[in-house]
């Protein structure tokens, strides 16, 4: 198993301790969560600059990355719903995101067609990472209510520029 797949995996086994220590409540966990969480979204960055630097690509890597990506978010989300700082719609605006553009992807790729992430889906990835450790820090409400606007804001533009681009994917006469 090459670098890029190993840090993968350990993204995937850092989200339930993520969440253990979330729902284990001690002194400071809130902290360690965090800490957690940003030691897991790291991985995702060298891990993606691993496999494409040294041509590590695999069908495994292309499968789990983004599968832990938003396990990882959705976790952190569901977490923030929780507690009362998101409400239950937005996680539901990326959820159905994620699920329309791997929806998507799998069609174009039927059809012989790779559709690689767009400017767009990486702006949106790393400002929801920044906003949801925001969330994590004693932040005021109004900053904690920016986030999730820039979440669902940032969510919805990168899944509609998707579709606007790839719109030839869908037989559209077969509707």
């Amino acid at each position: 198993m090459n670098t890029a797949n190993k840090l993968t995996l350990l993204r995937v086994a850092m989200i339930p301790v993520f969440l253990a220590v979330l729902y284990l409540g001690f002194p400071g966990s809130d902290y360690a969560a965090l800490a957690i969480f940003v030691a897991a979204s790291l991985t995702d960055l060298l891990d993606g600059h691993i496999a494409r630097s040294r041509n590590l690509v695999t069908d495994f890597g292309k499968f789990m990355d983004p599968l832990a990506d938003k396990v990882l978010v959705v976790t952190a989300m569901l977490w923030f719903v929780q507690n009362g700082q998101m409400p239950a719609w937005a996680v539901a605006i990326v959820i159905f995101r994620e699920f329309a553009v791997s929806g998507m992807r799998l069609i174009a790729v039927e059809g012989g067609r790779v559709i690689a992430a767009g400017w767009s889906g990486k702006v949106k990835t790393a400002s929801t990472m920044v906003c949801l450790v925001l969330m994590f820090l004693p932040i005021p409400g109004w900053m904690n209510w920016a986030c999730v606007w820039v979440i669902v804001v940032t969510t919805v533009y990168s899944g509609a520029e998707y579709f606007v681009k790839n719109r030839d994917v869908f037989d559209w006469t077969n509707i």
